[in-house]
């Protein structure tokens, strides 16, 4: 299959990625139609001959969650009665990862929901970035390929060239990501022992590693509404920390958290571009754009080539 039969298509979640996605792959943007009925529901039209492509529909499912998994399933829909040859989703965060399981009684678990619908509308492949929970990937019958922006989050952090390093991870459930960021950046490693109070509110108990007189930096796959940052910032800061900086893939900021990361004493929020940000600005704040790695990835897809190595933190789109 040549590159004249791959088609990047985009919702309205994050039309400006799918953009430099096709800048880095040397393609046009394929044109597809957007609208609303006056009652609100989506209706969409493709705009080009499809049969016998191979089509990539791009669209975090990102707020508002239920408007863009709408969008991204109709989008599926018509290519498949369009007769696309091959239709990847390409979701860059993944809405409704967070329920992946019954932690209690009476209780749904969303994200295979998800997962069922994202496959029974037509799509064959899924691709997506640092999903909330790894095991989101078994909830597909379908090839899923799982990135992770860590190459290009690293490679930022190594071009800082940060004295006294420590990785503290905010919370146990980070501690492996961190682990590999610490292991990648030469660093020392700490973590943080939290307790969830509510969907909004933690309690800090302990920290396991020493922070004192360091710069630090915190990695986790989201900050949603930054519960978690906001008291593991300022504990490592009351126990003597330098400069403290705060990595995350998907900048979800849920809620009142600009305004609360805004008071924290933070040298550097980094963020990638899985979604947009809009109005939520943050001053101190670095965004990092994750096109050739999903370019690539999608590239490799196309021409059948391993998507594993993209996980090498030196791979060579980012040098």
């Amino acid at each position: 299959m040549s590159k004249k039969d791959l088609r990047i298509f985009s919702g309205t979640a994050n039309p400006a990625l799918a953009e430099r996605i096709c800048e880095y792959l040397g393609i046009g943007h394929s044109e597809v139609s957007v609208t609303r009925f006056p009652d609100q529901e989506v209706d969409v039209k493709i705009a080009e001959d499809v049969r016998g492509c191979d089509t990539y529909v791009l669209q975090p499912t990102s707020t508002p969650a239920n408007e863009h998994l709408m969008e991204l399933l109709i989008m599926i829909d018509c290519l498949r009665r369009a007769s696309a040859d091959r239709i990847t989703a390409v979701v860059p965060y993944y809405g409704y990862g967070r329920k992946d399981r019954k932690d209690e009684g009476r209780v749904p678990i969303t994200s295979k929901l998800v997962a069922n619908l994202i496959t029974t509308a037509g799509a064959d492949r899924v691709l997506a970035v640092d999903l909330h929970a790894s095991q989101i990937q078994g909830f597909f019958d379908i090839p899923m390929d799982h990135l992770y922006a860590f190459p290009v989050i690293v490679k930022y952090l190594r071009d800082l060239r940060l004295p006294d390093l420590t990785v503290v991870a905010p919370d146990v459930g980070s501690l492996k990501m961190n682990r590999a960021y610490a292991t990648a950046l030469e660093a020392g490693l700490a973590f943080i022992d939290k307790r969830r109070l509510s969907p909004e509110e933690t309690a800090v108990l302990d920290i396991v590693g020493e922070v004192n007189g360091r710069n630090i930096v915190m990695v986790d796959d989201m900050v949603a509404t930054g519960g978690s940052i906001v008291e593991a910032v300022r504990l490592v800061k009351s126990l003597g920390a330098k400069r403290v900086f705060v990595a995350a893939t998907h900048p979800v900021l849920a809620g009142n958290a600009v305004k609360r990361l805004g008071k924290l004493d933070v040298e550097k929020y980094i963020f990638t571009d899985t979604i947009p940000l809009g109005g939520k600005e943050i001053n101190n704040c670095e965004i990092l754009t994750i096109a050739p790695l999903l370019g690539e990835a999608i590239r490799r897809i196309h021409d059948s080539e391993s998507v594993s190595y993209l996980f090498n933190v030196d791979y060579e789109v980012l040098r």
